[in-house]
């Protein structure tokens, strides 16, 4: 696991320097191999990209272009498959404390916003895990054209042959044949 982050976690950088700096003063790190919980999702292949850290004049922000894949299953044919996701981030992440002096930075106008740790770093974690949570698909698909499964057999529609007899009919409802409509 590759990602200049620092000790608190491969997603957290401390930005103490970057905040000293001009603001547009940018630092770009790497994200290699990371692994995260996603609640109920599960990574097939680990978080890749890279992260750029902007100084603004308010704070820091974050823009992360990052791949991974999701074990998900075919919503037709019910396979296992590896659904590649593709992820932008772009976050700005206000102080929470002020580098000069050490106090609380007031939060009352802007109580939403995203926060630096008091340790002037920024975490990603949580952003990264909402936006591939988001990126997740209502019906993932093995590929475009699967035909999904048989509804007799339930066997996958593009492996065998399904030459079902049609007239298999529950012997509950054997009298049904005989029946025939009449034009009254």
């Amino acid at each position: 696991m590759t990602s200049r982050g620092s000790r608190d976690g491969p997603l957290t950088w401390n930005v103490a320097g970057l905040l000293g700096d001009p603001p547009g003063s940018t630092r770009v790190y790497p994200i290699e191999g990371v692994r995260i919980d996603l609640d109920d999702l599960t990574l097939a292949a680990p978080i890749d990209g890279r992260v750029r850290l902007q100084r603004t004049n308010r704070g820091i922000l974050a823009a992360a272009d990052l791949h991974a894949a999701l074990a998900l299953q075919c919503s037709r044919c019910l396979r296992d498959i590896d659904y590649p996701v593709e992820v932008e981030l772009v976050e700005e992440f206000l102080p929470s404390v002020d580098l000069t002096t050490g106090h609380p930075v007031p939060t009352d106008e802007e109580p939403e916003a995203l926060r630096l740790t008091d340790h002037h770093q920024v975490e990603l974690e949580t952003a990264i895990r909402e936006a591939i949570q988001l990126a997740e698909p209502i019906a993932p698909l093995c590929r475009p054209d699967c035909p999904g499964l048989c509804i007799v057999c339930g066997a996958p529609l593009d492996e065998g042959t399904h030459d079902h007899p049609d007239d298999d009919v529950d012997p509950r409802l054997e009298a049904l044949r005989a029946f025939k409509a009449t034009d009254g």
